[in-house]
């Protein structure tokens, strides 16, 4: 290693060295140089674009440590086998490490052995980790999944907060901050919340190569029941083999394996509630290829690198579009075609906000789970986990409760430390505690503007579901990337219509706008698109019956048409802006100022986006 400036060649000659590639993908260069000549860098890289080859190269080619904070455990172990295989010394350190082995490998890190070390982020409320890290030489300090220290992104983790303390500690420390979803409000979060730009630390460099993954087919597909849904991952499993089903619970994940099973096939299920050992070993597998299948909720994926995943399927909608856009970034990864399917039904919205509940508690409930603790930990530490917390405060969310310690701990007022091998933390009062509570009440006032951020991102993923247009171009203009078109061929809503340009309507085709355009204005903005469908259809339907739906002079009109024609017609007419859709969890379908001049037929010269037939094709189903 010489003091010479890097240049682009010498970082080529560097690469093919250690890693055998002969070319950078885009933005890699880019990002490592800047590093190499000392500034901080936040850099945003679709998933499986090589995020990881950016720190690593960078590792090797400093003199000192680099330390790289990770959020899940599998992810650790999987770079780490894999930078060892390459015989490059490298550790992590989590709770799954037991305290003999944690004791030699934080004397590594004090002595210089590795060089890059992964550590988990709630390992800097560790005294001995903290102490070996001062004593460290670190060139390097990456943050992985960078958007978990934001409030504002879709995986928020308090642990993370506690780096900028780390960073200021460290003094001139380069810095990388790595993620693949962050919308450009997050980006800026991440770099205040690091402290980046910050004197004496210039700005960051942030780089953003773009966020396309034209090779993903992107479909949505509404299921009115658990049968319609097995029915579609069925296919999906049939025609792609391998590939991952997302489940919001761990009770749903238990359900669809089981339901797997019952058909022959041996899925993988992986959720939160399993021990380090049992995901771990679940993830084991699955990367070495011993099952193609993953029954999981979002807790699996961070780190997976297997690049045949063929379909990602997601059972349940996802809490956003940041959340949906990790998940299915997956599949894919080797660069060919992958099928990525929603099944829809809006029952499950519901399980969303019961998560957002969890994420935002009242400040009744922060109260009374800061009382329970004050009064358990009065004489002396206590070592619990969050379901023994969740029994002494006789809160049953244990969501809410996790989140409260959390702030409790961010209002320092208590200390928490996880042990080695311990999924337990200990939990110590802090010395003089505000006895007027005016951080934790603070911090309390903060979540109402989260939860309204939460729901909000919660409804720009059910405007994703409704969307008529490409579901390619409606996210990258969600993240900020103007470089998308207006049609992918490669989503439900471009596959199977050529794009054609409005045209006028033919007469058959004003008189189904008019039925369709009248019962949304007799349906007076209470019902969604799929009960108009039912109603334009005349079903004999109980829910119709009910609300007196079946008694409208518009039930019955359109017979011969499917609830999917029917909603193909109402998604041409919100196109055309003729029809709107309320913004909450509801969905409710109305009438607009120019919907009610196209149904009187007194707009001149209106035309539209006509919805086409449906063409089969070999690829897809």
């Amino acid at each position: 290693m010489t003091d010479a400036p890097w240049t682009p060649e010498r970082l080529h000659e560097a690469l093919r060295q250690h890693f055998g590639y002969e070319a950078f993908r885009d933005g890699q260069a880019e990002a490592i140089l800047n590093l190499l000549a000392g500034r901080d860098v936040v850099l945003v890289m679709p998933t499986g674009s090589g995020k990881s080859l950016c720190y690593q190269l960078t590792a090797l080619l400093l003199p000192d440590v680099t330390v790289v904070v990770s959020p899940l455990i599998a992810l650790m172990k999987d770079q780490v086998d894999a930078l060892e295989r390459q015989g490059i010394a490298a550790t992590f350190l989590n709770s799954s490490v037991d305290s003999a082995e944690m004791a030699y490998r934080l004397d590594g890190v004090r002595t210089g052995r590795y060089k890059l070390v992964y550590v988990a982020p709630e390992r800097f409320r560790n005294r001995r980790f903290a102490d070996a890290l001062a004593q460290a030489r670190v060139s390097l300090f990456t943050v992985d999944e960078a958007h978990c220290i934001s409030q504002w992104g879709h995986d928020f983790r308090p642990d993370y907060l506690n780096l900028k303390r780390v960073l200021d500690k460290l003094g001139s420390t380069r810095v990388l901050a790595v993620t693949a979803t962050a919308t450009p409000d997050v980006r800026e979060d991440i770099v205040r919340q690091l402290g980046l730009g910050e004197p004496p630390r210039e700005p960051p460099t942030v780089s953003v190569t773009g966020f396309a993954r034209p090779n993903l087919y992107l479909a949505v597909t509404r299921c009115a029941r658990h049968h319609q849904k097995f029915s579609r991952l069925m296919q999906a499993i049939k025609t792609y083999r391998c590939g991952i089903v997302y489940c919001s619970t761990r009770k749903m994940v238990d359900r669809v394996a089981a339901r797997l099973a019952s058909e022959g096939l041996a899925p993988i299920t992986y959720h939160g509630a399993m021990t380090d050992g049992e995901r771990t070993a679940a993830q084991d597998r699955f990367m070495a290829e011993a099952t193609p299948l993953v029954v999981a909720t979002n807790a699996f994926g961070m780190g997976v690198d297997r690049s045949d995943l063929r379909f990602v399927v997601h059972w349940d909608i996802p809490g956003s579009l940041e959340a949906y856009y990790q998940e299915v970034g997956r599949a894919g990864r080797d660069g060919a075609s992958a099928w990525c399917e929603l099944l829809f039904n809006f029952a499950d919205v519901h399980t969303q906000h019961f998560f957002i509940d969890g994420a935002n508690p009242s400040s009744d409930a922060i109260l009374a789970v800061w009382q329970t603790v004050r009064n358990a930990c009065e004489a002396e530490p206590v070592t619990a986990s969050i379901e023994q917390w969740s029994v002494l405060a006789g809160i049953s969310n244990e969501m809410q409760v996790r989140t409260i310690l959390g702030l409790i701990e961010r209002a320092r007022l208590i200390d928490r430390e996880i042990l080695p091998g311990n999924r337990a933390y200990t939990t110590r009062l802090l010395p003089n505690p505000d006895p007027d509570l005016k951080e934790l009440k603070r911090l309390a006032a903060g979540l109402d503007e989260k939860r309204q951020r939460d729901e909000r991102k919660l409804e720009t993923l059910l405007r994703f579901v409704d969307h008529p247009g490409c579901r390619h171009a409606f996210m990258l203009n969600y993240f900020g990337d103007q470089s998308s078109s207006a049609s992918c061929s490669a989503c439900d809503r471009c596959q199977y219509r050529a794009p054609h340009p409005p045209t006028e309507l033919t007469e058959e085709q004003w008189i189904e706008v008019q039925k369709v355009l009248s019962c949304v204005t007799r349906m007076k903005g209470r019902f969604g698109a799929q009960r108009i469908a039912q109603v334009l259809r005349g079903e004999n339907n109980e829910a119709l019956t009910r609300h007196a739906l079946d008694q409208l002079s518009t039930y019955g009109l359109m017979p011969d048409k499917s609830v999917a024609q029917i909603r193909a017609m109402l998604d041409a007419l919100h196109g055309a802006g003729c029809v709107a859709v309320t913004p909450d969890a509801y969905r409710m379908v109305f009438i607009t100022p120019k919907g009610r001049e196209v149904m009187m037929r007194r707009l001149e010269g209106f035309r539209i986006a006509w919805p086409q037939k449906r063409r089969r094709t070999s690829r897809h189903y």
